[in-house]
């Protein structure tokens, strides 16, 4: 795991980065027009850009954290959608500053300078603590993957930091050692408050007595007595978030909502700004992430345009076999790629794989297929840069030329991490 200050604040380049952000957001708000506050704003480029901007911060306050890629991504939505929300207080809470006692509209300098409390409030105030949050979440659920990895050989013990800045609820828990699978874990699993330096280790079955269950969950009860609203009760490891979803700037009804699970495209018709913002919020993420994948594959696809003029000769079925690459193929091994069957730096280096791969077993169809013309694939043993197993499976059509001649188009077309059966 990273080292890091717990307490620490938020590097002042960043809180320069956010409050440069915060007066574009505060510009395009002073251009709205109309009594009410419009959600639609929120999809607007400056307000995108604070949003992306505050995410950043607290995606860098575990940016050294080990933890894999699925898990980092989680957490870094999880920060985007909390970034998200808490914009949406901030632009909620600004526009009344927009008109004067008289009604008039204030001209925009003396509007940022009106402003500026919420600046400081949200954004210096309220960044610390959340800064450190994040950090202390994102290192407590790379815990909980390499505790999932060893699964119950060790039992988990709660600790917490063992000097007098320890508050006296959270001792409560010192000690407490129970199995993975404990409902415990779900509920009273560090960060348990803001700033909490507590934290859970593995220990050997055997050497601590395990903690009966209802007695931990007393002790819980206590440890977070002055969470009235339980926003605390929270495991970032399982449910790899680095925030829950009732948080400071949701309300209670968001633990269960649809929309919040990720739902987003059930028919909901949210019944307070809140709800809507919410709802434009994760849109917003959404189609964010669609467009990155769509340049992602694209640049991924033109970088693996040269292999389309290389062979590959392999040993197959008892005879060598001309291999090569297509459009159909290429685009198949992106879409493996993109689920992490192997990195994608490594589409790059396939033929280079397929060189030095073994064959395996060749297979027929199952079923037809109406939409291509493969008939057969050929499976080659190989290893990625990792040394890790995978196979390279080659599909095989058929076709016949004006005298009625059989020939075979040869082409890789997928990687799997075991071999079908």
């Amino acid at each position: 795991m990273a080292t890091f200050a717990k307490g620490a604040d938020v590097p002042e380049e960043d809180r320069q980065r956010i409050r440069k952000k915060f007066e574009g957001m505060m510009r395009a708000l002073h251009q709205e027009h109309g009594a009410t506050f419009r959600i639609e704003i929120m999809a607007e480029k400056p307000i995108q850009d604070f949003i992306d901007t505050h995410a950043d911060v607290l995606d860098a306050s575990s940016g050294n954290v080990k933890m894999s890629d699925d898990m980092r991504s989680r957490l870094s939505r999880s920060n985007w959608i909390f970034s998200g929300m808490k914009t949406f207080h901030e632009l909620n809470e600004a526009f009344p500053s927009l008109i004067n006692e008289d009604g008039s509209r204030k001209p925009f300098e003396r509007f940022l300078n009106d402003v500026q409390k919420i600046d400081e409030t949200y954004n210096r105030n309220y960044l610390r603590s959340e800064y450190n949050y994040v950090h202390a979440s994102a290192d407590m659920a790379a815990k909980w993957e390499q505790f999932m990895e060893d699964g119950d050989r060790y039992l988990l013990q709660y600790r917490t930091a063992h000097d007098d800045r320890v508050r006296p609820e959270h001792a409560e828990l010192e000690g407490v050692t129970l199995p993975i699978d404990d409902s415990f874990w779900a509920d009273y699993y560090p960060p348990n408050g803001w700033n909490c330096r507590c934290t859970v280790v593995q220990v050997r079955r055997g050497k601590y007595e395990t903690t009966p269950h209802d007695e931990a969950m007393a002790r819980g009860e206590i440890a977070l007595q002055r969470d009235k609203h339980g926003i605390f009760r929270f495991n970032s490891g399982q449910q790899k978030k680095s925030v829950p979803d009732y948080n400071p700037y949701t309300i209670s009804q968001c633990r269960n909502c649809d929309i919040a699970k990720g739902n987003i495209k059930l028919a909901f018709i949210p019944s307070n700004q809140l709800c809507q913002g919410c709802q434009l919020v994760r849109q917003c993420y959404a189609d964010r992430q669609k467009s990155e994948a769509a340049v992602t594959k694209k640049h991924y696809l033109s970088q693996m345009e040269p292999l389309k003029q290389r062979k590959v000769v392999v040993k197959g079925n008892g005879h060598s076999m001309n291999v090569g690459f297509n459009q159909k193929g290429n685009k198949h091994l992106y879409a493996d790629a993109y689920k992490g069957k192997i990195d994608k730096e490594e589409l790059l280096l396939l033929d280079k794989m397929l060189q030095g791969a073994t064959f395996v077993t060749k297979a027929s169809l199952s079923k037809p297929r109406p939409n291509d013309d493969i008939k057969r694939f050929y499976y080659y043993r190989t290893v990625n840069r990792n040394g890790l197993e995978i196979f390279l499976n080659v599909a095989e059509t058929d076709f016949k030329d004006i005298h009625g001649n059989i020939w075979h188009e040869r082409f890789l077309y997928s990687i799997t991490k075991t071999l079908k059966k």
